[in-house]
């Protein structure tokens, strides 16, 4: 990838210090250590366009593209946002409502469709689709349903 340097750090007076006391010190996370160094050697100071990402990644030996975003976090949202992690955004919304797993549970436990000895998770899947509790379910977003719910359909 090539990265253009758009983003141009110019640490103040109190950053410089803050981040130097992080390298300096033994007891902090090795990514937030490694994100305040690449922001030291990336300081253009008061004026001039300071080290380009790849000489800023050859000297520290770490990727180009850390090197890129720890600038583009900086830039953007401050020093804080530049040496922590992202949280990781894995919520995903419920497939169904608490109203809508009691119905699959109550369908679960009711007799099998004619033909069949027992219900599966296709056939599940697609009876509530039929009867209109959702528009459109997995059998796979059955199966997380019918594992987390603690009854017995024996």
């Amino acid at each position: 990838m090539n990265y253009n340097s758009k983003y141009v750090v110019r640490l103040t007076v109190e950053e410089r210090g803050q981040l130097e006391g992080l390298v300096k010190t033994g007891r902090v996370a090795a990514a937030k250590r490694c994100r305040a160094q690449v922001l030291l050697k990336a300081d253009a100071g008061p004026q001039g366009s300071g080290p380009t990402d790849e000489q800023v990644s050859e000297a520290l030996d770490v990727s180009v593209g850390l090197v890129h975003l720890a600038r583009q976090a900086y830039v953007e949202a401050g020093l804080t946002a530049a040496l922590e992690r992202k949280p990781a955004c894995r919520h995903r919304p419920r497939k169904l409502d608490g109203a809508q797993e009691a119905q699959l549970v109550a369908l679960t436990c009711s007799p099998a469709p004619a033909g069949h000895a027992r219900w599966t998770l296709r056939l599940l899947a697609s009876k509530l689709v039929e009867l209109e509790i959702v528009p459109s379910i997995s059998k796979d977003a059955v199966r997380s349903v019918l594992k987390k719910t603690s009854s017995s359909r024996g």
